[in-house]
């Protein structure tokens, strides 16, 4: 489990939203963005789960960290899943292959350079 800290409070997903979540956060703030989304959380205390409301993107922080937790991770992989199907939610390509292909020196990296290989 996953302790969410977002504007000043701190909220209790499962590791899969929780990941999706940050995921989506930085996608969407890249765009220049913030949309609302809608996750599932539970209480530390009553083990009850509910949901949150949260604007992610531009200016909205979200942290993530983990979580004191006893018992079993519950089960919000249908919520992980509604994020990840989100339009802004980041993807490979449809060969499988990363956004930037690793060995084109238009897009490699050169940490010796501190920069990339060509201009």
């Amino acid at each position: 489990m996953r302790s969410i800290t977002y504007a000043g409070e701190t909220i209790i997903t499962t590791n899969e939203v929780a990941e999706a979540l940050v995921k989506l956060t930085a996608a969407i703030a890249n765009d220049g963005r913030a949309e609302a989304v809608t996750i599932p959380i539970v209480s530390r205390t009553t083990d009850d789960d509910g949901t949150a409301e949260l604007v992610i993107g531009v200016g909205n922080d979200v942290l993530s960290a983990p979580a004191e937790w006893e018992g079993d991770e519950l089960d919000f992989s249908e919520a992980a899943a509604a994020l990840r199907s989100h339009p802004g939610y980041p993807r490979r390509s449809a060969t499988g292959a990363e956004l930037y292909a690793l060995n084109d020196p238009d897009t490699s990296w050169d940490p010796d350079l501190d920069g990339f290989t060509r201009a």
